[in-house]
């Protein structure tokens, strides 16, 4: 947790800054947002870029005039730490849906898993899920999963800069990953997947690191919450 100074980092946030935030476990990035809001009684917040539910870790919020300079977070390159499930799929790519098909892992070997993390290395092409925000025809994606419809989507070019596998105790493999903006981490682990012929879907994920910030940079939403009572 980064120690701070409630009445400085009040008058601050009140002002115009920039807010990095650990978000948490099954909240939303609008969530955060409002609880921001509420905490430090500002209505213009913006973001940096958003979070799923199903994951954790850095984001970087601008609260007042700071907003109309958020634009130079967003070009900055990401780094995750995940776990990822072989031989099980979900809806979603990640935890937020069930399992709907399960695959036979045993003749995967690390080596394999190394061999296939390293194919995604450099410029590749994803698919967005059908589980986001972006919006087809103004309606964002997420909304016609839900309505058990599935649109065409664009593919989009990403870099991956390191896809690092870091232990293996399958169905169980722990990477990072150091990528480009507009990665989808979901599509990437449900690929990789794919490509080993057993299917995956994304298990947990934290962003540590946007650009030279680093998590250890972000304060949590219940320590910012304990602003609102210390300075009654």
């Amino acid at each position: 947790m980064k120690i701070f100074d409630s009445s400085k980092l009040f008058e601050e946030v009140t002002n115009g800054t920039f807010l990095y935030i650990d978000k948490d476990l099954d909240l939303t990035s609008f969530d955060v947002i409002r609880k921001v809001r509420k905490i430090f009684k500002v209505r213009k917040v913006g973001h940096a870029g958003t979070l799923d539910p199903k994951a954790t870790g850095l984001m970087i919020l601008a609260t007042g005039s700071k907003t109309k300079e958020i634009s130079k977070y967003m070009e900055l390159e990401k780094e995750y730490i995940g776990t990822l499930q072989l031989g099980a799929e979900t809806q979603s790519g990640d935890t937020e849906t069930e399992i709907i098909k399960t695959s036979e892992i045993n003749n995967i070997t690390e080596k394999n898993i190394q061999d296939t993390s390293k194919l995604f290395i450099g410029e590749i092409e994803q698919i967005p899920p059908m589980h986001s925000a972006i919006k087809h025809g103004g309606t964002p994606l997420y909304k016609f999963a839900r309505m058990g419809k599935e649109v065409e989507r664009e593919p989009r070019k990403v870099f991956i800069s390191k896809f690092d596998i870091l232990n293996i105790s399958l169905p169980f493999v722990y990477f990072n990953v150091v990528c480009s903006k507009g990665t989808y981490i979901r599509s990437l682990v449900v690929d990789f997947g794919k490509k080993l012929g057993v299917g995956a879907f994304l298990k947990e994920l934290t962003r540590v690191r946007i650009g030279n910030i680093t998590l250890e940079d972000s304060y949590k939403i219940s320590d910012l919450e304990s602003i609102t009572s210390s300075l009654k």
